[in-house]
């Protein structure tokens, strides 16, 4: 199936895109001519999805199990790449910080790119914990080889459907290669998600949930709040204590102290989930652009 799914002007996809295309798990996702293409879990079969960023609108290709599941996987890509939010407002209010403003006008749009899958990012979240993108990469691979569903992919090189805290649940700590801290932070969450008694839906309570993780070791303020931001949809969810949020702070002049920086984030409430966007994308980083080819 080919759609366009449409937005609300203007979009920056250079962040957008850029930070799915960096941080892609082997076999899950990928990106392929001119296109970021990943597999989806739907409730009649697994899908694949090719989103490309246009002028006006995203064009999307979808290759279904079966074609019941077309709103659902819509719905899940429209909430990835956050097309319903209203860029006119968010820029509004970021533009009211004179230290700030520059940046939005330079390139206004900018999204927070989500997740399609509240479980799975969390997961990705543990394994990313103080290590580069390459070895979370490379972590998260070796767990989708192990544990995901395979698919044939005809038109790339997707292999596998990221796997289900279900299946996760069953998996040896002794086989990561991994802290033994950090093993026991992975197991707790995939229990505590398999169990049912953490639900990472983006319609929850978002406090109640951020409670819940953060009562799990090993889980600190940057975990909660990226879950929260990524997995949960919170606009407001915010990472003071983010090495490129504090260096990027540090560059346009604002606090670095993550209280001193808090403080004055009150005023982009309630989007400073987006002021980080614009904060990162100050930087030299691999998450801000869209690779040529």
């Amino acid at each position: 199936m080919r759609l366009k799914l449409p937005f609300r002007a203007p979009l920056c996809p250079d962040n957008l895109f850029g930070h799915l295309i960096a941080t892609a798990v082997p076999g899950v996702e990928e990106w392929r001519d001119g296109a970021y293409r990943r597999t989806l879990r739907l409730p009649h079969g697994p899908g694949v999805v090719a989103l490309r960023p246009r002028a006006d609108h995203i064009a999307a290709e979808l290759r279904l199990t079966d074609s019941r599941d077309e709103a659902v996987a819509v719905g899940i890509c429209r909430r990835l790449l956050d097309l319903d939010a209203d860029p006119a407002a968010v820029d509004g209010l970021l533009r009211q910080d004179p230290l700030l403003a520059p940046h939005v006008d330079r390139h206004p749009g900018r999204r927070v790119p989500r997740a399609v899958d509240g479980a799975e990012f969390a997961v990705r979240a543990v394994l990313g914990q103080q290590v580069s993108t390459a070895a979370a990469r490379t972590l998260a691979g070796r767990l989708v080889v192990a544990h995901g569903e395979p698919i044939d992919d005809p038109a790339g090189g997707l292999t596998h459907v990221f796997p289900s805290a279900e299946a996760l649940a069953a998996l040896n700590p002794e086989a990561l290669a991994m802290p033994r801290s950090r093993r026991r932070t992975l197991v707790e969450l995939v229990a505590a998600l398999a169990d049912g008694k953490i639900a990472l839906d983006a319609d929850g309570d978002w406090e109640r949930t951020r409670e819940q993780l953060r009562s799990l070791q090993g889980f600190g303020p940057w975990t909660v709040e990226v879950i929260a931001m990524r997995a949960l949809g919170d606009p407001d969810a915010f990472l003071p204590t983010d090495l490129g949020v504090r260096l990027a702070a540090q560059e346009l002049g604002l606090p670095t102290t993550p209280a001193a920086l808090t403080r004055h984030a009150a005023r982009w409430r309630p989007y400073r989930a987006y002021a980080v966007q614009y904060l990162w994308a100050t930087g030299d980083h691999p998450i801000n652009r869209i690779p040529v080819g």
